[in-house]
């Protein structure tokens, strides 16, 4: 797992960058210097979905729904934790985001979305509330939450 960490430390740094109160803003700034399709995203979906397999992340929940935490605040450069989540046309628990989120979608069927939306970054603001959800297959999302902050329920 740690070429996965290595390979996250670039955005990792970016985070703490982006205004997370204006979630556009931030998706397009993420869209510009990571794109979806680029060399850096592929080998992070590389390096992610041979950690998926080898059971390293998403080793908890059930089929449809599985997640883990790839690294905690302390351990990231900018103080976000690294979290995954692995769904299948499934919903996971409702939850705030009191400094934000910012995910990286890769999906691993042709047509699956999330939040309504293919490959791409998606952010949820800080002060957002959702219920996360992949519909039309199977995704597998990377998430950075500044300060490991979330609330559940």
């Amino acid at each position: 797992m740690s070429d996965l960490l290595t390979l996250l430390e670039p955005i990792s740094t970016f985070v703490p960058e982006l205004d997370l109160t204006d979630g556009t803003a931030a998706e397009a700034k993420l869209n510009e210097r990571f794109p979806p399709g680029s060399d850096t995203v592929r080998d992070i979906e590389t390096a992610a979905r041979e950690a998926l397999e080898r059971g390293e992340i998403c080793d908890r929940g059930d089929e449809g729904m599985k997640w883990g935490r790839v690294a905690k605040p302390e351990a990231v450069p900018g103080g976000s934790s690294i979290d995954a989540v692995h769904m299948t046309n499934s919903a996971g628990p409702p939850h705030t985001h009191p400094n934000g989120e910012v995910c990286l979608c890769l999906p691993l069927s042709e047509e699956a979305k999330f939040e309504n939306r293919h490959e791409t970054w998606v952010v949820m603001p800080a002060g957002s509330r959702h219920v996360p959800e992949v519909k039309d297959g199977e995704m597998l999302i990377l998430y950075w939450l500044p300060e490991g902050a979330v609330t559940w329920g």
